[in-house]
C-alpha cells in the first residue's frame, strides 16, 4: 500500500511567538532611542546635576521650641541669637575698619545710601521718592512727640537722639554696609519693619514706630537699648 499523505510537524509555542512578535529593531524605535539619549545627556544631565546640588545642601533647622513660644505669644521682639550673632559680627568688623582709617592711606567710614531701598520677605526693591531726601531734623521731631506719646519721659530722649544718631544718623536710607540693617532704627533685615507698615522701605514715621516698639519689648526704655549698645556696640 502506498503511503497517504503525510502530516506536516505541528510548529511549536516558540515558534508561534517567533513569528509574531516583531523585530524590536524598527526605524521608529531606533529613531526614538536616539533622541532620548540626547534628551539624557542634554537635558537629563541637568536634572540629574540640580537632583545632586539639591541634595547637597544642608538641611533647615526648624524653629526651635522658644521661638515658636515668643510667635505663638505674639512677641515680635524677643531676643534672636542668629540676628544678634550678626550684629555683633558687623560691629567687629566695623571696629577693624576704623583701626584701618586710623592709619596712613585709611578711607574715611560713611553709611551706605544704596540707589533702591531694598526689598526682602516679598517686598522688592522700591525707588525712593523723586525729588525727596532724608531729613535727620524732621526724624528726630516725629520721633520726639511718639517718645511721649508711649509713655516715656523727657529723660529717655536724649539716649534715643544718641542711639539712632549712632546706629543711622537718623536717615532712613541709611543701610549698614556690614550687615545690611536698613533704616533709622537699623532693623535686621529690614523687612521686619513691615509689621508697623507696609511702606517701611521709605517711610521714616514707619521705621520709628517700628524702632521705638522694638526697644520697649526688648529693652524696656531707649535708655536701656543705649547701655547695651554702649557696652556690646549694637542693640
Amino acid at each position: 500500500m502506498s503511503p497517504g499523505p503525510q502530516l506536516s510537524e505541528r510548529p511549536t509555542k516558540d515558534d508561534l511567538r517567533s513569528a509574531r512578535r516583531p523585530s524590536r529593531f524598527t526605524p521608529k524605535r531606533i529613531a526614538v532611542a536616539v533622541v532620548s539619549l540626547v534628551v539624557v545627556v542634554g537635558g537629563g544631565g541637568y536634572v540629574a546635576y540640580r537632583a545632586v546640588d539639591n541634595a547637597s545642601k544642608p538641611p533647615v533647622d526648624s524653629f526651635t521650641p522658644e521661638q515658636l513660644g515668643a510667635l505663638a505669644g505674639g512677641d515680635l521682639f524677643a531676643p534672636d541669637p542668629e540676628n544678634d550673632a550678626l550684629k555683633n559680627a558687623a560691629e567687629q568688623a566695623y571696629r577693624a575698619d576704623q583701626l584701618k582709617k586710623d592709619r596712613p592711606g585709611g578711607k574715611k567710614l560713611d553709611w551706605v545710601v544704596p540707589k533702591k531701598a531694598p526689598g526682602g520677605s516679598g517686598f522688592p526693591p522700591a525707588n525712593f521718592p523723586p525729588g525727596s531726601n532724608p531729613s535727620p531734623g524732621t526724624n528726630k521731631g516725629v520721633a520726639k512727640s511718639m517718645l511721649a506719646a508711649r509713655g516715656w519721659g523727657a529723660d529717655q530722649w536724649g539716649c534715643l537722639e544718641r542711639l539712632w544718631q549712632k546706629e543711622s544718623g537718623w536717615n532712613e536710607r541709611a543701610m549698614n554696609r556690614y550687615s545690611g540693617a536698613y533704616g533709622i532704627p537699623q532693623a535686621l533685615p529690614g523687612s521686619k519693619m513691615a509689621s508697623a507698615g507696609g511702606d517701611w522701605q521709605t517711610n521714616a514715621t514707619t521705621q520709628i514706630a517700628w524702632g521705638l516698639g522694638y526697644i520697649k519689648g526688648r529693652y524696656g526704655t531707649p535708655c536701656g537699648a543705649w547701655g547695651h549698645s554702649q557696652s556690646t556696640g549694637w542693640y
